[in-house]
């Protein structure tokens, strides 16, 4: 079992920044691959960036590409996502996922253990 804990989210102006944590306790961290993902009111749950074991590769989904960074750090179980030049349209909880395999799987049903969420709303 693996519990993932994510923070950092909130009340953020348009072209402005924030940097998401995800926490992770239980199984030894480095053992997942560990993605980002967001879900809008009504909208489905979106990928946004994922990241190997030992951060040796990334993947993102299109609508952040350029402006968003996914990193990790075994040494304190931790995945962050940095999220800079944000926009309206980027407004919705946050998701952080550990799954199993070697690649930044873009799919929801390739991660086993999800977080409860953070909020993210960006204004005009």
């Amino acid at each position: 079992q693996v519990q993932l804990v994510e923070s950092g989210g909130g009340l953020v102006q348009a072209g402005g920044s924030l940097r998401l944590s995800c926490a992770a306790s239980g199984r030894t961290f480095s053992s997942y691959i560990m993605g980002w993902f967001r879900q809008a009111p009504g909208k489905e749950r979106e990928f946004v960036a994922a990241i190997t074991r030992w951060g040796g590769r990334t993947n993102y989904g299109d609508s952040v590409k350029g402006r968003f960074t996914i990193s990790r750090d075994n040494a304190k179980n931790t995945v962050y996502l940095q999220m800079n030049s944000l926009k309206p349209e980027d407004t919705a909880v946050y998701y952080c996922a550990a799954g199993l395999g070697d690649f930044p799987r873009t799919y929801t049903h390739s991660y086993d253990y999800w977080g409860q969420g953070t909020q993210v709303t960006v204004s005009s």
